[in-house]
């Protein structure tokens, strides 16, 4: 469902009937339109977790999307200490035990978005950049190990998709305009 969604996504970006749009991949899996379709230039990204898919569509620069349900028993620091940079753990383990969970999606949305928006999925890894995490404060890439100057090419957004979720959103080369919208419910 939520690839037909897309379809009809890119469709009315690219007036091109859904059935007709043609996707390539990457060597890493990612996909794009066909560049024989694509006149404008649109990226995307999509991301699902429970009952909720996110799409990102970007023209003419990078995005990355990610969306995770919440779950407590997901959200330990163990996972953290395999998968974060040492700076992102040590800010994990300095927040209230009350916030730890939060502070832990955060962090998983805004590194799973960035490493969609590269191209390169799990491929990139995780421990190489840092991110923001603590609740409350803005979503930003802070730190990209081997590369100084790319913190500069990126901005990230919070989204809010509803409780019980933490999703982060990614583009590159900013500044843009963010809309958000609803997409209608089929009964």
């Amino acid at each position: 469902m939520g690839r037909g969604i897309l379809r009809r996504i890119i469709s009315d970006y690219l007036a091109i009937p859904p059935a007709q749009l043609r996707f390539i991949y990457n060597e890493y899996g990612k996909p794009a339109v066909s560049d024989d379709q694509n006149d404008r230039a649109l990226n995307f990204n999509l991301s699902h977790s429970a009952e909720l898919v996110l799409y990102a569509v970007a023209r003419g620069r990078d995005v990355g999307i990610d969306i995770e349900y919440i779950r407590e028993d997901f959200a330990t620091l163990e996972i953290a200490e395999h998968f974060f940079s040492k700076d992102e753990v040590a800010a994990l383990k300095s927040l209230p035990a009350d916030q730890r969970t939060i502070g832990f999606f955060n962090c998983w949305s805004r590194k799973e978005a960035f490493i969609k928006a590269k191209g390169m999925g799990i491929s990139y890894p995780l421990d190489r950049f840092t991110v923001s995490l603590a609740p409350g404060e803005p979503p930003a890439l802070l730190k990209v190990d081997d590369d100084e100057l790319e913190v500069a090419r990126w901005k990230m957004y919070e989204l809010n998709p509803g409780a019980g979720y933490a999703a982060a959103m990614i583009v590159k080369e900013p500044p843009v305009t963010l809309k958000q919208r609803q997409w209608p419910l089929v009964s």
